[in-house]
């Protein structure tokens, strides 16, 4: 049987959850449709998720259509939750866009196109709630073509949209005026089919156009556009149907060598430690003993997702997605089997806003990390971090709304009170030109049985950092090596002014050992003065994130809107005005979001509607942002050398 791991994807209440419930039940695996706003969804099944209609958390179903098993991931549509988005990507074979026919493409929207098309992941639209006041599909259409600059293609004609009286007929490719449409559509990539429809186009049969239009949705060359109300059912046999025939779907191989990805993590009733393993290729069964990243380990429980429920198994094949239990050491991102991982890049930006978290009674400062160290497991991104010596903790995040998730989490879970500051927007360095240090064994003021040479240089915008060997790599250990390169990107996590320095490659140039005396602590120790030293000859440049917004206002609100902008630095891209409204486009600094949010209403007598989402960093001027640090500073050489001894 074939498998496909299908992603539901939106912008926060644009119907996809709805959309899932749906899925479900006319496939038969529930035979209750649950609400959203009831907390009854089969999906949501977090408190939080069921008290604010939202998903937090991916959520995984299996159910088959036909001859295809279908792993279908509904993901969160909450810009805050990014970060779950950015994992389930790595699984796709293809998703479905969910567009609200009423709000139309929103930012969010913008966002995961971008990234879909990026990754060449095959996608189809569903503009959902067409039977709402407001509901558009042509012009909806439009849009999608114009602000996501791809090619959607009508697959769905509607009836009386915006009321409760709307219907959906499916196209029929074999008559027009559907047939020329369809046909100039596909013959803009395929010349044979465009020879065809201009001297014999009684060769064009609707299997032969079904076929075309699935060949070039798996090639991401166009994107059939289904319309329909999924708490009503309304479109959803045709959505079905072209989930089965439309999208590129894969055949598993069960007996070939294993090899699976670990997506996601949770932790059981008993605190157990639960891995979501996606099996790419192989069989694995209860109590096999298997390769990780992070050395061997025995599996001792497998709930495999099929039929809408989690089930206990004893094997798992390939095309399976199980919940499994004896990785101790699993981390998300982690590989299993035999074949060698090939790294997963991130797509997406890391959060741009940190906060300082505390418990309310300082008696559970120990238990408040702890428990955010679980947390940390299902969201690496949070990037927990904690200074030595005021006991402080930090979290990072993508929006306020996570701090209600994390105080919930934690007051639900593990009974903690705890209280945030204000969140700070996260600076970063990068390298304003190259340097390089060294160290040498037995050469004042080098106290460590070690030689060490680096170079440092920047790299392009978000190629991240890297590191390479420029010496014989056979005349030491390789756990010496191995220990500059962990103390290297260690290091990079806090440059001259604090921050994380990124798009930086270093290059080890000089080493040196002196046996037996020589450890790999020694060119641990070593390493973060030696590079402190690179860093502080090329300089770093401090540069602050910048979002791209898009505001829409009643034309009369632009003067206000206008001048708001102005004082908040931002650089203008494109304003149109449009039966009455006003539509603004452009860059501004993160740290001026906020204001900019609170101030709109204002401005526009509450109708102003602003979009946003992180661009890209770029350099501050003025005075310098300093952070503190949590760890032992390397470019404070005589408190480095104190705190070593």
């Amino acid at each position: 049987m074939r498998t496909l791991n299908l992603g539901i994807l939106a912008h926060v209440d644009a119907g996809k959850t709805s959309l899932t419930e749906r899925l479900l039940f006319d496939t038969g695996i529930i035979d209750k449709l649950g609400s959203v706003d009831a907390g009854s969804t089969q999906t949501d099944s977090l408190e939080l998720e069921k008290q604010r209609g939202i998903t937090i958390a991916a959520a995984v179903v299996a159910f088959t259509i036909g001859d295809v098993s279908v792993n279908l991931i509904d993901t969160p549509g909450h810009p805050d939750f990014i970060a779950e988005i950015e994992r389930i990507l790595q699984l796709l074979d293809a998703a479905v866009v969910v567009i609200s026919a009423v709000e139309g493409v929103q930012s969010q929207t913008r966002v995961l196109v971008r990234t879909l098309r990026r990754l060449g992941i095959p996608f189809i639209f569903f503009v959902n709630k067409i039977d709402r006041l407001g509901a558009r599909y042509d012009e909806v259409l439009e849009d999608i073509a114009t602000q996501l600059a791809v090619r959607p293609v009508p697959m769905s004609i509607v009836h009386d949209a915006g009321s409760r009286l709307a219907t959906v007929e499916t196209a029929d490719l074999g008559s027009d005026p559907h047939f020329s449409r369809f046909c100039e559509a596909l013959s803009v990539n395929d010349e044979l089919l465009l020879e065809d429809y201009v001297l014999a186009s009684e060769r064009l049969t609707p299997q032969r156009l079904e076929q075309a239009l699935a060949d070039q949705v798996a090639k991401s060359l166009i994107h059939p556009a289904f319309a329909g109300a999924a708490t009503r059912g309304l479109g959803i046999p045709a959505l079905i149907s072209a989930v089965q025939t439309l999208l590129p779907s894969r055949q598993p191989n069960p007996d070939g060598p294993v090899s699976g990805t670990i997506f996601k993590i949770e932790r059981g009733w008993g605190g157990e430690k639960l891995a979501y393993l996606y099996l790419a290729s192989g069989t694995v069964g209860l109590r096999d003993d298997i390769g990780t990243a992070n050395g061997p380990a025995t599996i001792s429980s497998l709930r495999l997702f099929r039929g809408g429920r989690a089930d206990k198994v004893a094997q798992i094949g390939a095309g399976q997605i199980a919940k499994v239990g004896g990785l101790p050491n699993a981390r998300i991102g982690d590989w299993i089997g035999t074949e060698s991982p090939q790294g997963t890049l991130r797509h997406f930006a890391p959060p741009t806003l940190e906060t300082r978290i505390r418990a309310m009674r300082s008696s559970e400062n120990a238990a408040l990390w702890l428990a955010l160290g679980q947390l940390a497991e299902q969201d690496p991104l949070i990037n927990l971090r904690t200074n030595e010596e005021t006991g402080d903790i930090y979290v990072s995040l993508y929006g306020e709304v996570q701090k209600e998730v994390i105080q919930a989490t934690l007051s639900a879970e593990f009974g903690l009170d705890i209280a945030f500051e204000e969140s700070t927007v996260i600076y970063v360095e990068r390298l304003a030109g190259t340097g390089s240090a060294v160290e040498l064994i037995f050469k004042e003021p080098n106290p460590f049985l070690a030689t060490v040479g680096l170079r440092v240089e920047p790299r392009p915008e978000d190629a991240g950092n890297s590191f390479a060997l420029e010496v014989d790599v056979g005349q030491m250990p390789a756990s010496f090596y191995r220990a500059v390169e962990e103390a290297t990107f260690e290091t990079l996590k806090e440059g001259l002014f604090g921050w994380q320095i990124i798009d930086c490659h270093v290059a080890m140039t000089a080493a040196r050992q002196s046996p037996p005396a020589s450890t790999a602590v020694d060119f641990r120790k070593l390493t973060p003065l030696v590079l402190a030293s690179a860093l502080s000859s090329a300089k770093t440049i401090l540069c602050e994130p910048v979002e791209h917004f898009h505001i829409e206002i009643p034309a009369a609100a632009l003067p206000g809107v206008q001048g708001l902008l102005a004082k908040s630095g931002a650089a203008m891209r494109r304003s149109l005005i449009e039966e009455g409204m006003a539509r603004l486009e452009g860059t501004v600094a993160s740290s001026m979001i906020q204001t900019i949010q609170r101030q709109l209403p204002g401005l526009s007598g509450g109708a102003g509607v602003l979009e946003h989402a992180f661009d890209h960093y770029a350099p501050i001027s003025g005075s310098h942002h300093v952070r503190e640090r949590t760890a032992v500073n390397p470019f404070d050489r005589a408190d480095y050398l104190r705190r070593m001894r």
